[in-house]
Order: C-alpha cells, then sequence, then structure tokens
C-alpha cells in the first residue's frame, strides 16, 4: 500500500507543479500589447507587456488583458448630415485608429467593442460640426480632403481621454437623400427643358432672320435680272427693227414676202382656224404666183 500511495502523491504534485505552472506562464503574439491585473488592478502601469513571447505572472491570482496594438477599424453607420447651405447629405466615412495607452484605454473602456461604439459617436458628431459649416460644391470638389483632414483632428482630439489616436477618417460617398436627389432631378430636368426651349426659340427666331434675308435677296436679284432682261430685251428688239429696216431697204418686196409667210404660219398652225376669205384676198397673194406678182 505504501508504495501505491508514494506513486499517487507524486502524481497529484506533479499534477499540482505543472497547473501551477502553466497558470504562471502567459504568451504575448506579435502585434499585441497586455496588462497584467492583480485584483483587477494594474501591476505595471508603466510599462504594460509590448515584447512578444513568453512572460511569467502570478498563478491564480494575476489575470492578463491583451489588446491589439495593430490599426483597427470603424465603420460606422451612414447618417444625414445638414450642410452649411442647409443642403442635405448622407454620408458614409470609416475611420482607422491605435491604441494609443492601454492602461488609459482598459480605464476608460475595458473592450474594443466598446471602444468602436464611443468612437462611432464621436467620428459622428465631428463630421456633424465640420460639414455643417461646408458647402456642397467643397463637399464634391478637391477640398474635400481638407474637410476630412479637419474631422481626423477633431476626432482625435475627443478621442484622447480614451486612450486612442485617430489615424485617418475618409469619406467614401457623400450622397444626396434619395428624396432630394429626385428633387434635384426634377429641377434639372426642368432647367434643361426650358434651355432646350429657349435655344429653339433662338434657333427659329435665327431662321427667320436667315430665310427674310434670303427672300429679300432672292427679290433683289429677280428684279436685277429682270431688269437686265428688260434693258438686253430691249437692246435686241432695237437690233432686230434695225436688222428688219436694213432688209426692208434692202427688198422690200422679198421683206413683205417673208412677213406673209409668217402670218401664215402662225394664223394656220392650228388645224382647227377657220378662214372664210375671197380667193382674191390680199392675204393669198403669194399663193399660186411667183415672187414677183402683186
Amino acid at each position: 500500500m505504501k508504495p501505491h500511495l508514494s506513486l499517487g502523491l507524486i502524481g497529484g504534485i506533479a499534477a499540482a507543479l505543472f497547473i501551477l505552472l502553466s497558470s504562471s506562464l502567459f504568451v504575448v503574439t506579435q502585434g499585441e500589447v497586455a496588462l497584467v491585473l492583480r485584483f483587477g488592478a494594474v501591476q505595471s502601469p508603466e510599462d504594460p507587456v509590448k515584447q512578444a513571447g513568453l512572460h511569467i505572472k502570478l498563478p491564480l491570482i494575476d489575470d492578463v488583458v491583451r489588446f491589439d496594438a495593430r490599426l483597427l477599424d470603424v465603420d460606422p453607420p451612414a447618417e444625414q448630415v445638414i450642410l452649411a447651405d442647409q443642403k442635405r447629405i448622407v454620408v458614409d466615412s470609416y475611420t482607422r485608429f491605435r491604441i494609443r495607452d492601454p492602461l488609459q484605454f482598459y480605464q476608460a473602456v475595458r473592450t474594443e467593442e466598446v471602444a468602436r461604439a464611443r468612437l462611432r459617436e464621436i467620428v459622428n458628431n465631428a463630421n456633424r460640426r465640420v460639414l455643417g459649416s461646408a458647402m456642397l460644391p467643397s463637399v464634391l470638389s478637391p477640398e474635400r480632403e481638407q474637410i476630412m483632414k479637419e474631422i481626423q483632428k477633431q476626432a482625435n482630439e475627443a478621442a484622447k481621454p480614451l486612450g486612442i489616436d485617430v489615424v485617418d477618417v475618409r469619406i467614401r460617398r457623400a450622397d444626396l437623400p434619395p428624396e432630394t436627389s429626385q428633387a434635384i432631378f426634377k429641377r434639372m430636368e426642368s432647367e434643361r427643358q426650358r434651355e432646350a426651349a429657349e435655344a429653339r426659340a433662338q434657333g427659329q427666331e435665327r431662321a427667320f432672320e436667315i430665310r427674310a434675308g434670303a427672300d429679300r435677296e432672292r427679290v433683289v436679284i429677280s428684279a436685277e435680272a429682270q431688269r437686265q432682261s428688260q434693258i438686253l430685251r430691249g437692246q435686241g428688239e432695237n437690233e432686230a427693227a434695225k436688222i428688219y429696216a436694213d432688209a426692208f431697204q434692202a427688198d422690200p418686196q422679198f421683206y413683205g414676202f417673208y412677213r406673209s409667210l409668217q402670218a401664215y404660219r402662225m394664223s394656220l398652225a392650228d388645224s382647227n382656224t377657220t378662214f372664210v376669205l375671197t380667193p382674191d384676198s390680199e392675204f393669198f397673194k403669194y399663193f399660186g404666183k411667183g415672187l414677183g406678182a402683186h
């Protein structure tokens, strides 16, 4: 019995030592920072455990609280903000922060979840303050970068009591509310329709001016053409009369014969024309006779 009792005692002592040893060690990974708490109080507030590796604490007495030392982010829900020109926009932003003072962080908010909730409120308040003094064109222009820097600056100042550094605040989207967008769209549509109607009216007015100018020019050209034609016709008739006069003086008998042939052609061209004349009429003096007959 005694050997068995000795082995059991040794095993129990070994197990107790193992538990004691394992509870006295803790690991801090890369990118973490830890606080050692004894009965809820921080043991080394000036020197949180930041070095990665294996560390020692009092077993069953000390507790270890770990925090992420890397950049963390907060993605608050989009909120509606009224700008300085009374325009309403829906702002969707995100924030990056880092735990600057683990002890202050632990005393102020305890956990990252609480810190994110507090930081959402801080950033939203900064958004309302900064954007409340900005105009819509500034938010939609390169000035937006300066606006985001000012939001980050104000949020960082407000987050200092939490042991947090706000590294960056970015506005991903700044949209008009749906009802405002629809109203603006209708107003823009009305404005474009007004401009189109004005452009059409100006075009019609210009078309009338061009058409009136063309008509006026046509009348002038037509009048000038008629004047020139009358002059040329008069000159032609004068020339023809001169030729006829010269021809009549050269051979009056042939001229009379030629004029009679023109009269025959003009009067007898229509088959429906009927003449009732005596055979010895002067009109037919060249029919059946020689050129020299009278």
